[in-house]
């Protein structure tokens, strides 16, 4: 669960309450108010990471709402709901601070990416002392958003990682929507020299360019409207560390030119500047359009892109890797059903196998999505295919993966024994945490490496590493 607070006004009660349960489901503290009165005396009475407000209310609209805030905790992100993309008091809100504006007929999944990138910014930026240099993130990739892949294509993924990660290069990472591309730059900075450096994202497609270019270079006082102070850009926040520049394909030519100036020059000057300020950033970016295409119909900067791929690092889509699927689906389970004693138990074998056969246009981000709808969803204690989607049956392709019960000798026992491998593995061998990841206590977990004898196997490999040194 994320446990962020996000305050939510609008004086349409059924858009409030729509809005308040997708968010509550996505893990975070909801607050919903009707007026903008309440929404500032909410503010004034505890802490909140996030607001987003109706533009147009009675008694006091959106734009008072956002000054008031701005009163109250002058870093608080707020987004601005809006009927209309073009109106032009929400382009003003922008410009009078507020992080973003969106549509109100928007989509779940855009709502929930500029959400998280507004409240990763408040993050990072609280990240920063008051000296200037960035703090430590402390988190961990043995933490629940554990990267999960025991067949050959992430295989090879995670030794490219390993080799890459003690560089200081620029990589590109491309893959498909929901193959995991964000999780794959934190592992690379977590591995790196700059890992007790601040990790930093922003969504290249999620903010309009204006907003963009404050947001990544800085801004000078004066340098548009709404520009009371100077702000310092995110290259500046994530000094010493890693920069992703996710969706980086969606930036304009005006913005590919400034981030061409930071790869080749090390430098950024702010929005309103003259002055060049030097930086010590790593840059990863990440895109699902193929870049070579883009360059090919003028779309993207040529001389960007190669500044762009020095490593590239390619992520199969969840179809190229169905072997991996079990294992997901277990993690997932595991989540969504943090108390089943064996989770393993908690899905058919047919059901199993329905989700291994389809082919997931979403990838890991769906199967997550899915795995969680049908455990609120189902019927009984184990999970059977009359509770998955219609999508997911009608859509499978039977033969598109070899069978895993059918004809095999791979057994539920073989899949836990993976998946505990490869929770330990992720972390270390360290027990206390791994218990907590998988949702059992420690003396169960001993038992279980006891059962498939994994003591005696990390002991053997250990003492064949010894042996090469």
């Amino acid at each position: 669960m994320s446990g962020e607070k996000i305050l939510i006004v609008d004086d349409e009660q059924s858009m409030c309450q729509y809005l308040t349960i997708m968010l509550q489901k996505e893990g975070y503290e909801v607050v919903g108010v009707l007026r903008g009165v309440d929404a500032l005396r909410e503010a004034k009475a505890r802490k909140f990471d996030l607001v987003i407000t109706d533009i147009k209310m009675r008694e006091m609209d959106g734009i008072q709402v956002l000054a008031g805030l701005k009163a109250i905790d002058p870093e608080l992100p707020v987004i601005i709901m809006t009927a209309y993309a073009s109106q032009k008091s929400a382009i003003d809100a922008v410009n009078k601070g507020a992080f973003h504006y969106l549509i109100k007929h928007a989509k779940n999944d855009e709502i929930k990416m500029v959400v998280r990138n507004a409240i990763e910014m408040r993050r990072v930026r609280r990240e920063v002392p008051a000296s200037g240099r960035p703090g430590v993130r402390k988190e961990s990739m043995s933490d629940p958003r554990m990267i999960i892949g025991k067949g050959p294509a992430m295989q090879r993924v995670f030794q490219l990682v390993e080799k890459v990660a003690i560089t200081d290069s620029t990589i590109l990472i491309h893959g498909e929507s929901g193959t995991g591309k964000e999780l794959i730059a934190r592992a690379i900075h977590f591995r790196s020299t700059r890992a007790s450096g601040p990790f930093v994202s922003i969504n290249c497609g999620a903010l309009p360019e204006s907003l963009l270019e404050s947001e990544l270079f800085g801004h000078v006082k004066g340098s548009f409207t709404g520009a009371i102070k100077d702000k310092e850009g995110l290259f500046k926040v994530a000094t010493a560390g890693t920069f992703l520049l996710d969706e980086i394909g969606e930036t304009t030519p005006a913005i590919q030119v400034k981030l061409l100036r930071v790869l080749q020059e090390k430098e950024i000057i702010p929005v309103g500047g003259t002055s060049p300020i030097k930086i010590d950033v790593r840059v990863i970016a990440a895109t699902n359009r193929e870049l070579d295409e883009e360059v090919e119909h003028g779309r993207f900067r040529a001389d960007l892109y190669y500044r762009l791929n020095v490593i590239p690092v390619k992520l199969p889509s969840l179809r190229e890797r169905r072997e991996d699927i079990p294992l997901l689906v277990y993690h997932f389970l595991r989540k969504s059903r943090p108390n089943y004693a064996d989770v393993t138990q908690a899905i058919s074998k047919e059901a199993l196998q329905f989700l291994v056969d389809y082919d997931w246009p979403g990838n890991v981000r769906e199967l997550e999505n899915i795995i969680e709808r049908s455990v609120i969803l189902q019927a009984g204690e184990v999970l059977q295919v009359d509770d998955l989607p219609e999508v997911v049956r009608i859509n499978r392709r039977p033969g598109a993966s070899r069978r895993l019960f059918e004809g095999t000798n791979v057994t539920l026992e073989e899949l836990e024994r993976e998946y505990l491998v490869t929770v330990l593995n992720e972390t270390g061998w360290q027990k206390k945490k791994a218990s907590s990841i998988l949702g059992i206590n420690a003396s169960t977990l001993y038992r279980k490496i006891q059962r498939y004898g994994l003591d005696k196997e990390r002991a053997r490999e250990d003492k064949e590493k010894e042996h090469e040194e």
